[in-house]
């Protein structure tokens, strides 16, 4: 029997490299976009567009789906009802087994807010009795470069001396295409995905100072001090605690934590920043000097 796999979020940066992956290895492939107008990953796949909220297409968009993966909604303070709304269509819609890309340390009172939102996704999926597999990411290598200011090149956050074990979004996605085509891997298992080391911030100033030839440094601040800091930007005040409490998270040693789930799927070692930086050195953006 053919098994279709579904993948949600495909034109972003995750399900895109999942998509292609997936295609490179002969899948039956359906994307789930939120809205046309974006590139898909896999021009010929056969495309379906819905939001996570709207049960009515989202179940349309998943009919004869088997395998579906589910990445997390955008940030908002709706996200878990849309999670579950998804979640629900897609089971009425005949979908089996979900693999859901969640984040480490979600727990229901974790310090990073936005993790919370994650763990109540995962025991809703736990209690409709579907086959999973939970993913859970450490912060993205990606967004690293984004914490230091692009003027002075200072990141400033109330991490502390605390560690955090990014990941590449290429060794997430070969975990996740793994697990997609088969199911005999880690079949209802929660497992962190993180990069091979675990950096201080004032490390990951380090490293962007040799990739951009100018001084990047790290400067410590206080909760209040963060909250304070980031109060003219006119966010909503549950994306403000998001942001602060994402450095708090790491002060708590929450993110330290370096797992083998990369190494275990795929045979290699996951990728570190310095090299991740080294493949990828537009993401410096304004930060490099050349």
């Amino acid at each position: 029997m053919v098994t279709t796999i579904g993948v949600t979020g495909a034109t972003g940066k995750l399900g895109s490299l999942v998509a292609q992956r997936l295609s490179a290895a002969g899948a039956d492939l359906r994307l789930i976009a939120r809205s046309p107008g974006k590139q898909l990953p896999v021009p010929d796949a056969d495309v379906r567009y819905a939001e996570y909220g709207d049960g009515q297409l989202f179940e349309a968009a998943t009919t004869g789906v088997d395998t579906l993966l589910l990445v997390s909604a955008m940030e908002s303070e709706l996200r878990v009802a849309e999670h579950t709304t998804a979640i629900d269509a897609a089971l009425a819609a005949g979908v089996r087994r979900i693999v859901y890309i969640s984040f480490q340390g979600a727990a229901p009172e974790a310090t990073f807010t936005f993790a919370r939102d994650h763990w109540y996704t995962e025991q809703h999926i736990r209690q409709t009795g579907v086959e999973f597999t939970v993913l859970r990411d450490n912060n993205y290598q990606l967004h690293l470069p984004g914490l230091a200011d692009p003027e002075t090149g200072v990141i400033r956050g109330p991490a502390g001396t605390g560690r955090v074990a990014a990941v590449a979004h290429e060794d997430i996605a070969e975990v996740a295409t793994a697990v997609l085509l088969d199911g005999t891997l880690l079949p209802g298992e929660v497992r962190d995905v993180t990069g091979p080391q675990a950096l201080t911030l004032a490390e990951v100033a380090g490293i962007l100072s040799r990739h951009t030839g100018r001084t990047i440094t790290y400067e410590p601040e206080s909760i209040p001090e963060a909250y304070a800091s980031r109060a003219g930007y006119g966010a909503p005040e549950w994306m403000v605690a998001g942001w602060v409490t994402s450095y708090e998270a790491i002060a708590t040693g929450e993110l330290a934590a370096v797992s083998d789930t990369v190494q275990a799927i795929t045979g290699r070692l996951p990728i570190t920043f310095d090299r991740y930086l080294t493949d990828h050195p537009d993401i410096l953006g304004t930060l490099s000097t050349s």
